[in-house]
């Protein structure tokens, strides 16, 4: 896996730097010339074409999703320039946007990256990751949006929109397809018109895969890298005199493998484990799709997620009224094992459950006059459950501290050392488990006035205020270990300790919007963006502890301070040669401060430390070339510099944010042609390359994934019936690369996580009806 340089990412792009754009990869033809769609988008409260949303803003619609095979709501980071860490499973901690991802795997504090359904926000691990089925659009956006959405979009912002009913129309498709490793997937839509004002729209999808990953550890284990999910969707529509009222109901099971790790050759602890056991097989398969785990808490990935959300819209005299009211409910199992050994060093365990509602009011002004304006409140209440699970093997963690000191291997070994009573080793190992109940709360007020100056310029200032407060209680369980709760945890608690705490923050925005002609448009932005507090699933403030570790009365759970950033942007957007080539560019900076940054010593729990600064560029391109042939390709730069963190991470001082490469690209050539009056065949290549990523802040070579490409090759026929037939080879090449990596972290060695999924043949088949 060499990493990617600079010239093939010229070659992958198929466009030069000045053609960037983002619009939608739609064509649109009549009887006398070709030209590109817009796709409608609806960022920033109301509807607009992509072309005109002064903000960096990606738009796909359903089918360019469909003709992709993009499923989960993360996949739509494969082409979204300036994101990273799609890691193909229920976690979103990883999912990055110009360097910044949330860093932590906890339930204290929410995601940098904001994930959005129909405008209702979708929460943290275990109920973020759904199915895209039925779409209407995606809408994804790069940069600090808390002033458009509020919460938890300090980094940027993915927003899905699903498919509406339709009055006064029956009609819908049936899908299907299968592949290799038992994959089969099924879809279909049905929207029913049961009067001149009412409809109601019922979707499905189904889906299943076997494995792809084997554990030589457990051979009998069902491989990993499988999974299994089913949704199924109900949504009406009303249309009054002035109003109308959308009903959505929607629930999602899922049950698929956790994460893989895969430890890497050389690392100085996996050198040290081998010493420490002798007779164990260490093999660490970092270019075979296996690997060689203990999985002593098992592997699984399983949720199941229930929501229900009501948008009524009131036209009123100069205003549209819109309430929006959603509930959502989901429970979630999670195991993995994070150490990647065969002996178990830090197996993991996540049981929880949620309860989440929100209510907005928003007025969005319909003037004629060069005074546009919106403004609206919006209030919020969560519930969060969890039960951490967290094991290792005594026997390495004894032979970890102590082997180099007195060459003990085991913990009965180094008992005798000390002259201890003989050590009686526990069935469980050193096994700690902790509680956390969280109830979240917040609300917030936003203000937004554009003013055109001029036909060709036009400014936009928005306020928002944000409050949110938390409630936060954790308890740490006995141990039955001998060793006591000094690893994972690092104290036992008797009953609950708890504290509250309140964050708030007022976020403006400035924008500037030129338009030289109607085919080109230049903006600017000013940014503030902010993240809340929160508090340690892990950690306390203990006032003191007993020789059994068991905190006192008074000791609360840790907290950490809000997030901060100013972003500055500029743009550029344009449709050129008679709407076949639309173009986008932007280039940002921004300065970051109190990052909240997951430490382990030798827990895990987070701090405020440093600072970040980050200059980039990001956009893409879309034409049609030839009356056969047309191009979508994206290109992004991120450059970061981290400061700030000497005391956790001494040396780290201007490396790079994990997680983040610095160059990207992706993007879809297609070329079609009509056979025979009887339909359309297609051709396409699809692809996502990107270079190096580092897994620490110490920016360690070890901890270093290299740079890779991924292409994707489809054959397809669709009919002048209708009906469409897709044949497809995902990962042509069949590369071997890794989603990210972790630098060694003292007992834990270095290791790689989320192994490519292998070349995969399948076939599709799509079928229309209706009206």
């Amino acid at each position: 896996m060499a990493q990617l340089s600079i010239k093939k990412f010229g070659l992958y792009a198929g466009v030069s730097v000045y053609a960037l754009a983002q619009t939608s990869p739609v064509l649109a033809q009549d009887s006398d010339e070709l030209m590109l769609e817009e796709i409608v988008v609806t960022a920033q409260k109301r509807s607009e074409n992509v072309s005109d949303v002064p903000l960096s803003i990606s738009a796909f619609d359903g089918n360019f999703t469909k003709r992709t095979n993009l499923d989960d709501v993360k996949d739509l980071i494969k082409f979204s320039p300036g994101f990273a860490g799609n890691t193909k499973d229920s976690f979103i901690d990883y999912v990055n946007v110009r360097g910044i991802s949330t860093n932590d795997f906890g339930v204290g504090t929410d995601p940098s990256v904001a994930f959005f359904k129909n405008g209702f926000y979708q929460g943290r691990n275990g109920a973020v990751v759904t199915s895209m089925y039925d779409m209407e659009r995606a809408e994804i956006m790069r940069g600090p949006q808390g002033f458009l959405f509020g919460r938890s979009a300090i980094a940027g912002a993915i927003s899905v929109h699903t498919s509406k009913p339709k009055i006064g129309e029956f009609s819908g498709y049936i899908e299907g397809g299968i592949g290799e490793r038992g994959i089969f997937e099924g879809e279909s839509s049905f929207n029913i018109p049961v009067s001149d004002q009412f409809a109601v729209r019922i979707a499905g999808y189904a889906s299943k895969e076997n494995g792809y990953l084997e554990n030589v550890k457990k051979p009998n284990n069902k491989d990993r890298g499988h999974h299994g999910k089913g949704a199924l969707r109900l949504s009406a529509l009303y249309e009054g005199e002035g109003w109308d009222a959308t009903l959505v109901l929607e629930g999602e099971e899922r049950k698929q493998s956790g994460s893989v790790y895969h430890p890497i050759e050389g690392d100085e602890t996996l050198e040290l484990y081998k010493e420490i056991f002798p007779g164990v097989d260490f093999t660490t398969f970092n270019d075979e799709r296996k690997f060689n785990a203990s999985e002593s808490l098992g592997n699984d990935d399983n949720s199941s997620i229930l929501s229900a959300t009501a948008t009524i819209n009131y036209q009123l005299d100069g205003a549209l009224l819109t309430s929006m009211t959603g509930y959502k409910r989901h429970d979630y199992q999670y195991a993995e094992d994070f150490g990647g050994l065969p002996v178990a060093t830090n197996s993991y365990k996540q049981t929880q459950y949620g309860d989440y509602f929100e209510q907005e009011l928003r007025l969005v002004g319909e003037t004629d006059g060069d005074l546009d304006w919106y403004a609206g409140v919006s209030y919020f209440d969560e519930k969060i459950r969890t039960r951490f699970s967290q094991q290792a093997n005594e026997n390495a963690i004894c032979g970890y501290y102590y082997y180099y000191y007195y060459g003990t291997r085991t913990c009965k070994q180094l008992f005798e050392y000390w002259e201890y009573p003989e050590f009686s080793a526990s069935d469980k190992h050193l096994f700690e488990v902790n509680r956390v109940e969280g109830d979240y709360s917040g609300w917030s007020a936003y203000a937004d006035l554009t003013y055109a100056a001029s036909e060709m310029l036009d400014y936009s200032f928005g306020l928002r205020y944000s409050k949110e407060t938390k409630d936060f209680a954790m308890r740490a369980y006995p141990v039955a270990s001998e060793l006591g709760p000094w690893y994972s945890i690092g104290f036992t608690t008797d009953g609950y300790i708890s504290d509250s705490r309140s964050w708030d923050a007022f976020t403006p925005r400035f924008t500037a919007r030129y338009r030289p002609n109607d085919d080109v448009m230049l903006f600017a932005s000013i940014s503030r963006g902010y993240k809340a507090g929160g508090f340690n699933s892990f950690g306390a403030n203990l006032i003191d502890a007993d020789e059994d570790l068991i905190a006192d009365a008074g000791s609360t759970p840790q907290s950490f301070d809000a997030e901060k950033v100013w972003s500055y942007e500029v743009g550029y957007k344009a449709t050129l040669m008679n709407s076949r080539l639309k173009v986008d560019g932007s280039l940002y900076h921004y300065n970051y401060k109190d990052l909240q940054t997951v430490i382990y010593d030798p827990t895990a729990f987070v701090v405020n430390v440093g600072k970040v600064k980050a200059t980039g560029f990001e956009g893409s391109a879309q034409m049609i070339v030839t009356e056969n042939f047309d191009l979508f390709a994206t290109i992004s730069y991120n450059k970061n510099k981290f400061s700030g963190a000497e005391s956790i991470e001494p040396g780290s001082t201007g490396n790079r944010l994990p997680g983040m490469p610095k160059w990207t690209t992706s993007g879809v050539a297609r070329y079609h042609t009509d056979i025979a009056d009887q339909g359309e065949l297609s051709v396409s290549l699809d692809w996502r390359a990107q270079t190096q990523t580092f897994g620490g802040l110490a920016n360690e070579g070890l901890g270093t994934v290299s740079g890779w490409s991924d292409f994707s090759f489809r054959v397809g026929f669709e009919s002048d019936a209708g009906w469409e037939v897709t044949a497809y080879v995902e990962n042509l090449f069949d590369k071997i690369y890794f989603d990210g990596a972790e630098e060694n972290d003292d007992f834990i060695p270095g290791h790689y996580f989320g192994m490519s999924r292998p070349r995969t043949v399948g076939i599709s088949f799509s079928m229309p009806f209706g009206d």
